[in-house]
Parts: C-alpha cells; sequence; structure tokens
C-alpha cells in the first residue's frame, strides 16, 4: 500500500509538472487595460496645394484616452522555465483630445488600434509550483484604423474643413512582468504588466476652402503614446 501511495503521489508531481514544462501548450482569455502614457509634438502645416511648407503652430497638440477590450494569448513553453506567447486583442477605440489651444474643442475624434505581441517569458520556480513569477520582453506592430475627426466645429475652425486623418505603424519593443497562479493540473489565473515606449505621427488631409478654390493642405503631428497595460487572464494548459 505504500508502494502504491507513493506512486500516486510521483504520478500526480509529474502530471503537474508537465502542465509547466517543456512541450506544453496553453491558451488565455482576459481583459486587457491600455493606459497611454502620452504626449504630443505642436501640429505642422506640411504643404497647401501641392507646395511644401513648414509651419509650426504653436501650443497645439492631443492627447489619447485610456481603453479596455478582451484579450487572448496562446503559447507553448520551449523549456521548463521560456515561454514564448502569442497576445492579442479585439481592437480597442482611442478617443483622441485636444490639448494647449486646442484644449477647448475637448474630444477631436476617435481610432482603433491593432498591437499584436509576440513575447518571450522567463518563468522562475520549479514547473510544479503553484505560484511562478515571470519577466518578459518582445515585440509589436502597432497600427492604426477607422480615424475618424468627429469633432465638426474642430474640423472647420482649426483645420479648415473636410479632413481624413490616418496615423502611421510603428514597430515597439514590449517589456513584460507578471505572474501565474495554477488553481489545477490545468486552469491557471494569471496577471501581467507591460510597457511599450511608442509614438506615432498622426497625418491629416484637408480640403480647405480658400478665395481661389479648394486647396489639399497636408499636415502632421508626432504623438508620443508609450502606454502601460495590464492584462488579467484565466487560462487553460495542455
Amino acid at each position: 500500500m505504500r508502494t502504491a501511495g507513493a506512486a500516486a503521489t510521483a504520478l500526480c508531481l509529474a502530471t503537474a509538472s508537465h502542465a509547466q514544462s517543456a512541450g506544453s501548450f496553453f491558451a488565455t482569455a482576459g481583459w486587457f487595460h491600455l493606459a497611454p502614457q502620452d504626449s504630443s509634438d505642436p501640429l505642422k502645416i506640411t504643404s497647401v496645394g501641392g507646395n511644401p511648407v513648414n509651419i509650426t503652430v504653436p501650443n497645439t497638440g492631443a492627447g489619447v484616452s485610456s481603453a479596455d477590450t478582451a484579450g487572448f494569448t496562446v503559447g507553448y513553453f520551449i523549456t521548463d522555465h521560456i515561454a514564448a506567447e502569442f497576445e492579442f486583442g479585439v481592437p480597442p477605440e482611442f478617443d483622441v483630445n485636444g490639448t494647449g489651444a486646442l484644449s477647448r474643442y475637448g474630444k477631436l475624434g476617435t481610432v482603433r488600434e491593432w498591437s499584436p505581441a509576440l513575447l518571450f517569458k522567463y518563468f522562475f520556480l520549479a514547473p510544479q509550483s503553484k505560484f511562478r513569477p515571470y519577466v518578459g520582453i518582445g515585440v509589436t506592430r502597432t497600427s492604426f484604423s477607422n480615424a475618424k475627426i468627429t469633432n465638426g466645429d474642430f474640423e472647420a475652425r482649426a483645420l479648415g474643413g473636410p479632413t481624413t486623418a490616418e496615423a502611421s505603424t510603428v514597430w515597439s519593443p514590449v517589456f513584460n512582468v507578471g505572474a501565474t497562479y495554477a488553481f489545477s493540473d490545468h486552469w491557471f489565473a494569471g496577471f501581467s504588466v507591460s510597457f511599450i515606449p511608442q509614438s506615432t505621427t498622426g497625418t491629416f488631409t484637408t480640403q480647405s476652402q480658400t478665395p481661389v478654390g479648394t486647396l489639399t493642405r497636408k499636415a502632421e503631428a508626432k504623438i508620443t503614446l508609450n502606454p502601460i497595460i495590464t492584462y488579467l487572464r484565466v487560462g487553460y494548459r495542455f
């Protein structure tokens, strides 16, 4: 009986170890909170009617709101301590607000962000440990879609007419810390915090009405985002 009990205990420990050890896969679902630590350069008019200009509009800028969205992860333990993860989420929508002289307009528009990330994480403690903190590093490709000017007063007075907007796609590093807690051999919960040093350039194309007719005016502004992202999730290890 003693031998049988020892064998059963060893089997349980082996099963728990396998769930967090080399060769195991896992998937998670949870909630991202994105909090930009934003700042902005002044708006710069780059061309009017196709003619290059370089006019900076002083004391102008924009800020970006926080946002929440559903997030998902798939991952694989390369070794007992190193895992590769692919994180992605439903693209959240951010409000873009005026700063400086543009603050009187309040909300200027909205934009959606797509930012899947590939991370490599180092897990501390033994594979069979219930609680495992980790540190990670990775890369994300962030693109923006559905950029819209929603403030007609800002569009008419500050930009000078109907305007389309877009933001540049950027590659950025991701720095990550977190921990997981195993409820069983397969189910676990996790929490992480990531920091992404990141900036993008917003470009605005305006059909400006002038005494000589409609002129196309282009302007741009660099916005530093530097988001801090928290991720609360529940996962299953295979």
